[in-house]
């Protein structure tokens, strides 16, 4: 009796080693899994443009230098008017006001300064879906000068208004393009795409077309260029069955 029960004790010991072991090799056997990154880029032309300037007065007299100034704000607005530009596109910021004063020196010692007269800004900003016309314009403005006003322009701002709805379409794009790399690696290594563990998106860019532009971590922005390439990466986790 005492052998039987050391017997089936023995027995009991045994499967229970090996039921314990088959269970610690699955749980130590990782589930393959294959990592891939997809990109999708679209062209495109932008649709708003923003363009700023600005006209000088100075004159020792505020009052006379706030009349001058307030002369050409109104020629300034006529000549864009007549140009095509609706007044409601035109922006006039507030006026900014510097005192302009002249270092004084004796035998090469600074003694103090002397007014000069005041120095009046006025800056303009126009926003247009007209994207040709301000462009024209802008290149044009120098005709001022004939008109006495002698105005200072930026280059135009270029962006584009239905930017989340392209980048919708690009993550779509990379995301197709992950899937299918995913689908040739597992088909060329004998397994067979699984389920979709994790999906991320990667820096969303926005370059000018065939600019050679850098690409940045944090994400470019170009506004230089009206035509651009927007470009985005897709990181996509698969099991592997």
């Amino acid at each position: 009796m005492k052998y039987l029960v050391a017997i089936i004790f023995a027995i009991a010991i045994v499967l229970a080693s090996f039921l314990l072991g088959n269970a610690y090799i699955k749980r130590a056997q990782p589930v393959g899994v294959i990592s891939v990154t997809g990109s999708g880029s679209e062209n495109f032309t932008s649709d708003l443009i923003v363009w700023e300037g600005q006209f000088v007065r100075v004159f020792p007299v505020l009052k006379q230098a706030y009349e001058d100034l307030n002369r050409d704000k109104e020629t300034v607005k006529d000549y864009l008017v007549e140009k095509g530009i609706p007044p409601e596109n035109i922006v006039f910021n507030s006026v900014q006001t510097n005192e302009q004063r002249e270092n004084q020196y004796q035998n090469g010692n600074y003694v103090g300064s002397t007014f000069k007269g005041y120095e009046l800004i006025q800056s303009i900003k126009i926003e247009s879906t007209n994207v040709e016309l301000i462009e024209s314009v802008s290149r044009e403005i120098t005709e001022l000068l004939n008109k006495g006003v002698q105005f200072n322009s930026t280059p135009p701002r270029y962006y584009y208004t239905k930017i989340a709805d392209l980048k919708i379409e690009m993550i779509s794009k990379a995301t197709e393009d992950a899937r299918l790399r995913a689908e040739k690696i597992s088909e060329n290594s004998g397994g067979k795409l699984g389920k979709l563990n994790d999906a991320s998106m990667g820096v969303f860019q926005i370059t000018g077309q065939n600019s050679g532009e850098d690409y940045s971590w944090s994400g470019a922005y170009n506004t230089q260029d009206k035509k651009k390439t927007a470009s985005i990466t897709m990181r996509l986790e698969y099991e592997i069955d």
